[in-house]
C-alpha cells in the first residue's frame, strides 16, 4: 500500500537514500530541507524511475515552517502516513573548546527540530487514527565519546522523546527509533574543531551506506498495522 511519507533532512545522506528507496517502492515522498536544489535533483531522479516526489524548502528549527510542511502535504493528499524526522547536525568538539554557537545549533536542529516534526504531524495522525513516527537518532544515544558530549546528549534526547511519545500514544500510531552507527554522509563536514575533525576521519574509515539505514526504515514501515518496530540499531560490523 502506497503511503504519504514526509522526510526532513532529505537533501543528502540518510534522508536522500530514504527518499530514493521509498520512492522506488511506490510511496509518495515529500522531501524537506534547506538546500532546495539538492531536493529538486533527488525528486527528478525518483520521478525518472517512475516514483512520485515533492519538494519543499524546510527549516526544522522554525516551528511554523515545519507545521506548514505537514499541513500542506495533508491538504494535497488527504492524509500523511509517516514522518521521518531525520534532519541533524554533528559539529563535534571537546567541551573545553567552548564552541557554544555549535552547541546551540545541535540543540536547535537535533532536539527542537524533532519536537517540531512531532508537533506538526501528531494532530494529523490523531485525526486519522493512524500514522508512524520515525526518528533517526544515533548510536551516540547509547554511548558517549570524547568530542561528542553535546551531540550524544541531543541524540539521547531524541531517543528519550521518541520513547516517551511511543508510551503516551494510542497504539494505532506507531513509533520507531532508528539509531545508525558510522554512515557515509556529510555530517562530519560540519566539524570545525581541527582535533575532532582528524579523529572523525580515522573513526569513519569503516562506514556503511546510508541505504542500509533506508532499508531499516522501509522494514519498520512495512510491518502489518499491529506490529510496532520500536527500535533498530544499525552499525558497521567493525564498529564497537
Amino acid at each position: 500500500m502506497s503511503k504519504v511519507v514526509l522526510i526532513t533532512g532529505a537533501s543528502s545522506g540518510i534522508g536522500e537514500a530514504t527518499a530514493r528507496r521509498l520512492g522506488a517502492e511506490g510511496h509518495v515522498v515529500v522531501l524537506g530541507a534547506r538546500r532546495e536544489d539538492r531536493l529538486a535533483a533527488t525528486a527528478k531522479a525518483i520521478e525518472a524511475d517512475g516514483g512520485t516526489a515533492e519538494v519543499r524548502r524546510l527549516d526544522v528549527t522554525d516551528r511554523r515552517d515545519v507545521a506548514a510542511f505537514a499541513d500542506e502535504a495533508a491538504e494535497r493528499h488527504g492524509r500523511i502516513d509517516v514522518i521521518v524526522n531525520n534532519a541533524g547536525v554533528m559539529p563535534l568538539s571537546r567541551l573545553e573548546a567552548l564552541l557554544v554557537d555549535e552547541w546551540d545549533r545541535m540543540i536547535d536542529v537535533n532536539v527542537r527540530g524533532l519536537l517540531h516534526g512531532i508537533a506538526a504531524a501528531l494532530p494529523h495522525f490523531q485525526r486519522q487514527g493512524s500514522g508512524h513516527f520515525v526518528t533517526v537518532a544515533s548510536t551516540g544515544a547509547h554511548q558517549v565519546v570524547p568530542t561528542g558530549a553535546v551531540y550524544c546528549a541531543t541524540k539521547y534526547a531524541a531517543w528519550a522523546i521518541t520513547e516517551g511519545l511511543r508510551l503516551e500514544l494510542d497504539p494505532a500510531i506507531r513509533v520507531t527509533t532508528v539509531s545508525p552507527g558510522v554512515v557515509e554522509s556529510e555530517l562530519a563536514d560540519s566539524i570545525t574543531d581541527p582535533g575532532a575533525r582528524e579523529k572523525m576521519r580515522t573513526y569513519r574509515a569503516n562506514s556503511i551506506s546510508p541505504d542500509s539505514i533506508a532499508a531499516a526504515i522501509s522494514y519498520a514501515m512495512g510491518q502489518p498495522p499491529g506490529v510496532d518496530v520500536n527500535e533498530l540499531i544499525i552499525r558497521p560490523a567493525r564498529q564497537r
